[in-house]
């Protein structure tokens, strides 16, 4: 082995020199000196890794991550308050009670939207006095950046967040409202959500609501919160075609109660706009009669517009559709169908149980026909179009059926019969209703491609499945003039 040069010995003499202080390797500085082989050998080795190997593996790193505890430490941190140096205030305007934490205000310092300085001390925020339990969690979270959400903390969560300026914990905590929104049936968190959005301007969360509350509306009237909800909220439902309901009639009856319980809060040009928004022409013409004389708020206040009501409904009952077709450009909405769910559009398949292997070709609960009226109107309600509803769970009974199926649940609706008599004036854009059995929550709604509806897996609906093994069917006819 070849001893390494006086240069070299030097340079290995000022790193062990740097790398520590010790009297031990002052005291064998000495050796490098020494002509002995086996000293020079070892030597030798020292300056190849040191030199020569730094040379060889100079763009090799080894990453040291010790990060998994530090959200925990600063939650420690925070908890303990120790050192902290800058004290929240968090106050309801209306009531006086008011909380105080003594926070660090490094940490806030992250947070740009807050302005801190080097200077500031204290912060005074507005929190509604029902928020107040959440406040710790949250600036908890400012430190770990770790926070649990519940159905009771969302909207608490998100306003904090909106006040703070942490868009982050904004966005996460707005995605989960719309899982949150199966959990209530009292249809309390969801109105309080739709206020929420209103108040700051959040058009998804507004969107998202409306469209749980108008799949769910025939369970919300019945609800003590249908007195409660806001004229907004009445105005934005009422203008909805994915709205499920037995019939309209049933609608203007709710209307006709919400008004009333509202009394003077709702102001008379208010009730007008809602009014326009029932779609007489759709009420069946036998409760069309009845409505005249069991009305009693809206036709009195509003009794021209009433009548102008009924009357339009009674044309659209009695005449062809040919003679109205031109006037139904200024009127589109009214006689586009809602999602009605009437015994005479609808059938309700409940049986979810796979019966194979003692499955035999026509005895299946989940394959069942029924029939419906041509259309909505009295000149086509003795005109029937008959349907098979079919819900499939195997392979083994798609191919029964001729089918091939790689996904399930599937569903298939479909006309036969005289159904194609009508296609130059009828289209049918049919529906599929999934609920919960034991419960009064509609969770998805989809239309059939090609007579057929593969049911989403529970990651791919637009609202959780909050009963995947016990859900119901319904198949909902829905006629359109074309």
């Amino acid at each position: 082995v070849s001893p390494i040069n006086n240069f070299h010995r030097f340079h290995v003499i000022l790193l062990a020199q740097k790398i520590s202080n010790h009297q031990s390797v002052r005291k064998h500085e000495n050796i490098f000196f020494h002509r002995n082989v086996e000293t020079f050998a070892h030597f030798n080795l020292l300056y190849y890794i040191i030199f020569a190997g730094t040379n060889i593996t100079s763009n090799r790193q080894f990453s040291v991550d010790n990060s998994l505890g530090l959200s925990d430490d600063l939650g420690l941190l925070f908890d303990s308050g120790d050192g902290c140096d800058f004290r929240i205030n968090v106050q309801d305007i209306s009531e006086e009670e008011e909380l105080t934490f003594c926070v660090h205000r490094m940490i806030l310092m992250i947070y740009p939207e807050l302005n801190i300085t080097n200077d500031s001390r204290n912060l005074t925020v507005d929190v509604t006095e029902t928020c107040h339990p959440h406040v710790s969690a949250f600036l908890r979270y400012l430190y770990t950046r770790q926070i649990d959400v519940s159905i009771t903390s969302a909207q608490c969560l998100h306003q904090l967040a909106f006040i703070f300026g942490v868009k982050k914990l904004m966005e996460d905590v707005g995605r989960t409202f719309t899982l949150l929104l199966p959990e209530d049936n009292t249809f309390l968190t969801q109105v309080s959500m739709y206020e929420y959005g209103i108040r700051t301007d959040d058009l998804v969360l507004q969107e998202n609501v409306l469209q749980y509350l108008s799949w769910n509306c025939e369970y919300l009237i019945s609800s003590p919160v249908w007195s409660t909800i806001s004229f907004h909220m009445m105005d934005a439902l009422l203008q909805r075609s994915d709205l499920i309901v037995k019939d309209e009639a049933l609608l203007l009856e709710a209307l006709e109660r919400w008004i009333q319980d509202k009394g003077e809060e709702i102001s008379s040009d208010q009730q007008t706009s809602l009014l326009n928004h029932i779609r007489f022409l759709l009420i069946p013409v036998d409760k069309l009669y009845e409505t005249q004389f069991s009305s009693s708020v809206l036709h009195q206040n509003h009794e021209k517009l009433y009548l102008t009501g009924l009357l339009r409904g009674f044309q659209f009952n009695a005449l062809p559709f040919s003679k109205i077709r031109n006037q139904m450009e200024n009127m589109s909405s009214e006689y586009l169908s809602r999602i009605y769910t009437g015994d005479e559009w609808s059938l309700f398949i409940n049986d979810t149980t796979v019966n194979y292997p003692y499955y035999h070709y026509g005895q299946n609960n989940r394959i069942q026909t029924f029939s419906t009226p041509a259309y909505p109107s009295a000149l086509y309600r003795e005109q029937k179009v008959q349907w098979q509803a079919q819900v499939f769970l195997s392979a083994q009974e798609c191919s029964n059926y001729g089918m091939s199926c790689t996904s399930f649940p599937v569903a298939r609706f479909y006309g036969y019969g005289n159904q194609n008599m009508y296609t130059s004036t009828i289209r049918y854009s049919n529906r599929l209703i999934l609920s919960c059995k034991n419960e009064n929550n509609v969770f998805h709604v989809q239309d059939f491609k090609n007579d057929m509806a593969v049911i989403p897996n529970n990651s791919s609906m637009g609202l959780p499945n909050p009963c995947p093994d016990d859900y119901s069917f319904r198949f909902v006819a829905r006629p359109e003039y074309i």
